[in-house]
């Protein structure tokens, strides 16, 4: 706990890609504060930390309640985001910039790099003797939070790649052949391991699921396929962009031409439909036999629209905004700095709580699928899947001839 609390400004940013369910987070986290005295105004950061040292602040203080819940239904974030990953010297600035407006509650939606964030700006805050709150609110359909069952955004992004699957594999089965699908998740498998959540039939697909946690082969990945075909006669497909070698070297570095960097120095693997084209071409070219017809191979990316397709989970939907709000609420109760996250009470029936977490406990570590939750080197475990079922909310029912 912290000293008597110190009057000041607030400020919120969001950070990385945009979910479903980030600006309830935001809006949860402005319901948290208002009201309360030490709390003089709330500012949004337009586009995270490079608003705060541009000093392109938005005063939210007295955004109208109905206004503030239709920002919370909307998906993507209302403020803008940013993939800026900032270092000690960046976070001087940000510091530096915040003392200048008297903002002593610093809350900043993201991810693990989101929550690093935080963690050096307390550190400079605490090294100079200037008082200021610093709150980590969780968001990443990656799911690869520490310290959490499970992360806001995760859950409306598992929905539509669930569905979507769910979907394709109709397709699939109506007009058979082999079809990829490459779903978003750079080390961890959580979002691409949901794709099996509506089979229900033996032979419904996807058939085969391949995740980050497990090293993946080429030349196996063909073999899988085969058999899987020669049984089916149709192969249905989920591959984590993130998919690596046993040498970690990630896939489409491997099979690619394309080879382009993000701002992190790491080969870029959203935004590109490389690693399913170019799994589909090394699948035509072994699979076709001496001098026969090739199979019919397709691909697709699921790209961009799994983060932030509007029909959002509603236990998504509860728990990003108790998350904002348990963040302001803590931060405003004493505390100096921290994490929020969501710690599974029960699965049936299914039941949360929002704790506060050590910032050093989460931020710039990854989370990765438990070795319980796979099966063999491209299946889930039924564990995964009862596990995931509660938090995606109701799913269409399909009907057989």
């Amino acid at each position: 706990m912290g000293k008597q609390l110190v009057a000041g400004n607030a400020v919120i940013g969001q950070s990385g890609g945009p979910t479903a369910v980030i600006n309830q987070s935001l809006v949860g986290v402005i319901e948290g504060l208002r009201g309360h005295g030490a709390i003089k105004r709330i500012f949004g950061a337009r586009h995270g930390v490079k608003g705060m040292v541009d000093d392109k602040l938005v005063d939210l203080t007295d955004t109208p309640q109905d206004r503030l819940e239709l920002i919370a239904a909307t998906p993507s974030a209302a403020l803008g985001s940013s993939r800026d990953k900032p270092d000690r010297a960046y976070c001087e600035r940000i510091f530096e910039k915040l003392k200048a407006r008297d903002i002593r509650y610093f809350f900043y939606i993201g991810g693990n790099d989101s929550s690093d964030t935080c963690r050096i700006v307390n550190e400079l805050a605490n090294g100079s003797g200037y008082e200021l709150r610093c709150f980590h609110v969780p968001k990443t359909i990656d799911n690869d939070l520490m310290e959490n069952d499970h992360t806001p955004g995760f859950a409306s992004a598992a929905r539509y790649v669930a569905m979507a699957f769910m979907g394709d594999q109709l397709d699939n089965r109506a007009l058979p052949g082999i079809k990829i699908n490459v779903v978003m998740g750079r080390h961890a498998g959580f979002l691409t391991a949901a794709s099996g959540l509506m089979r229900e039939r033996d032979d419904d697909g996807p058939h085969l699921i391949y995740v980050p946690e497990r090293p993946f082969d080429t030349d196996a990945f063909a073999g899988e396929v085969e058999r899987v075909y020669a049984r089916h006669k149709r192969c249905h497909i989920a591959v984590s962009e993130g998919v690596q070698d046993k040498n970690g070297t990630p896939v489409l570095a491997l099979v690619s031409e394309i080879k382009e960097k993000d701002a992190h120095g790491n080969v870029r693997l959203s935004g590109t439909g490389a690693l399913g084209d170019a799994l589909a071409d090394f699948l035509t070219k072994k699979l076709t036999p001496a001098g026969g017809k090739p199979p019919r191979v397709r691909a697709d990316t699921l790209g961009y629209p799994q983060r932030c397709w509007p029909d959002a989970s509603p236990v998504d939907q509860q728990e990003a905004r108790r998350a904002g709000r348990t963040a302001a609420e803590v931060a405003v109760r004493g505390d100096r700095d921290g994490s929020i996250a969501i710690e599974r009470v029960s699965t049936s029936p299914y039941e949360s709580r929002m704790k506060r977490v050590e910032l050093s406990a989460v931020a710039a570590k990854t989370r990765h699928m438990p070795e319980a939750w796979l099966k063999g080197s491209s299946d889930v475990a039924p564990a995964y899947f009862e596990w995931l079922r509660p938090l995606v909310g109701p799913m269409p029912r399909i009907g057989w001839i």
